[in-house]
């Protein structure tokens, strides 16, 4: 599997802002069947930075009713990095 295969989108919240800055930690949806160190290999490549740990989890997606029509979004895989001390990603300076 290639790297952009891999990483789909970063993801860019409230929440991942506050990581980025007080743990160093980027969020990214993944691929469902990339594995950690998968995760870990393709950051490090796009990003060229040294990664310390992957925290992978399986997000279920959600019933939405519209009316009488119900639906179901997808579920999706998504990869909380951290990076080790003094690296970053500067795709997400200035966000």
């Amino acid at each position: 599997m290639r790297e952009y295969d891999i990483i789909r989108r970063p993801i860019n919240t409230e929440k991942t802002t506050l990581q980025r800055e007080l743990h160093n930690q980027f969020s990214f949806e993944v691929a469902r069947d990339a594995s950690r160190v998968d995760i870990k290999n393709a950051v490090e490549k796009i990003f060229n930075t040294r990664v310390q740990t992957v925290k992978t989890m399986q997000v279920k997606g959600k019933t939405k009713q519209r009316g009488r029509i119900v639906g179901k979004r997808r579920s999706w895989k998504k990869a909380i990095v951290k990076l080790m001390p003094g690296q970053r990603i500067d795709f997400f300076e200035g966000v």
